[in-house]
């Protein structure tokens, strides 16, 4: 049974059986060039037993390559005419005697293969005109195949990336110190996923790209398990962070069997959409039950938040640094954190700030009840071995908030 096209090859299919009809010829063709090999992708024929998609012809003694390389012409009227044709073994089998062949140039000027059509007697009536069908219907062409090609590059490039990662067992995870704003004592850490700084790429996009070609879960639930691994080295609980794609799948089920579950604060993102919160509720029941807590995470950052906190009633909610940084000078910023502080301890939930970088940031959010801090003031993300305690300084600026430094 031949292969079921796609929608994308089944439309380059009839621009070319526009140009077999319009050449009166029986035979239209789409290649890839990769550099040794011509591969005949899209076939319109009505000789499908002697010309097939999916085959295969040496690039070095192909017509097309010979035309690409200025030995041939565009335009073949009689192959006869032509020795070097006449050489070839298309000429041969299955015996060409008339051609007509165009580049099919993508939208960066790089060549992708050839748009094609041949006959099996010679046609004398084949011209210029014919040519510039061939290339206007190549144009449509390189139109309708360059976003499939570029979507397959991207997926490659991804996979490629991914793959030495997953043969080594994921992401390095480092830990942040998440601090007790009251009393300066470290309470716990957040686990951050580092990858290769070759990459460019920060976490947030290496996890998106992922989950754009189904390999999400796969790298998060690597992440995870080693994320996992620190709860037998650190004190406290370890904050991980889980998408709720994920958090639906068997296998993070069955992570969260193995895990000392009090010492585990599960954080969804304010930014990642959930369908189905009854599903997510459904499946964290058991766990928070058995003592996990649940953390939304980048509140303010953007909309959702409200709806994730009313339906999925978290134990902690995580206020975006976009919404810290500065507060102790902005009486906007100051007035939305109090808001939160407020609206967070009359639900009976544990509010966080993320990303405090100053010794005013952090007396501002202790003035204003925020209950636990994290960010580079209170320690910078690093292995186990660097949670050391705050430093006495670092206590002092946290214990002792300036009234003065709140805004009115």
């Amino acid at each position: 049974m031949a292969r079921k096209r796609t929608d994308a090859e089944q439309q380059v299919a009839d621009l070319l059986h526009t140009a077999r009809k319009s050449l009166h010829m029986p035979v239209a063709f789409l290649t890839r060039m990769d550099g040794t090999t011509q591969h005949l992708e899209v076939v319109d024929t009505r000789v499908p037993v002697l010309v097939q998609e999916g085959a295969k012809v040496a690039q070095e003694t192909s017509f097309c390559q010979k035309i690409l390389d200025g030995e041939l012409p565009a335009v073949i009227s009689d192959v006869k005419a032509h020795p070097l044709a006449m050489s070839l073994p298309s000429a041969r089998i299955p015996r060409i005697r008339s051609y007509v062949s165009t580049p099919v140039t993508l939208s960066d000027g790089s060549l992708y293969g050839t748009f094609c059509a041949f006959g099996f007697t010679s046609d004398k009536e084949l011209n210029e005109r014919d040519e510039a069908l061939m290339k206007v219907l190549a144009s449509a062409a390189s139109v309708i195949i360059e976003p499939q090609l570029r979507a397959q590059q991207r997926r490659d490039a991804i996979d490629g990336r991914l793959d030495p990662l997953v043969a080594s067992g994921g992401p390095t995870v480092v830990l942040q110190p998440i601090v007790d704003l009251a009393t300066g004592d470290r309470v716990g850490a957040e686990a951050l996923s580092r990858f290769p700084a070759d990459w460019g790429k920060g976490p947030d996009v290496v996890f998106e790209e992922a989950h754009s070609i189904g390999r999400g879960h796969e790298v998060e639930l690597l992440a995870l398990r080693r994320a996992a691994e620190h709860l037998a080295t650190v004190e406290g609980y370890v904050a991980m962070n889980v998408s709720p794609q994920t958090l639906l799948t068997p296998e993070f089920s069955a992570l969260l069997h193995t895990l000392p579950l009090p010492r585990v604060l599960l954080e969804l993102s304010e930014h990642d959409p959930v369908e189905d919160y009854d599903a997510l509720s459904s499946a964290l029941l058991p766990f928070r039950a058995a003592g996990m807590r649940l953390a939304i995470d980048d509140v303010g950052a953007g909309f959702s938040s409200l709806r994730h906190i009313v339906v999925t009633d978290p134990d902690v909610i995580k206020m975006d640094r976009s919404i810290v940084s500065g507060l102790h000078t902005d009486p906007v910023l100051s007035k939305l954190v109090e808001s939160l502080v407020t609206f967070g301890h009359g639900c009976g939930v544990t509010v966080v700030a993320e990303g405090i970088e100053t010794a005013e940031e952090a007396a501002a959010l202790r003035g204003l009840g925020v209950d636990l801090g994290q960010g580079w003031f209170l320690g910078r993300p690093g292995p186990p071995e660097s949670l050391l305690p705050v430093p006495p300084a670092v206590l002092r600026t946290v214990r002792a908030p300036d009234p003065g430094l709140l805004p009115a």
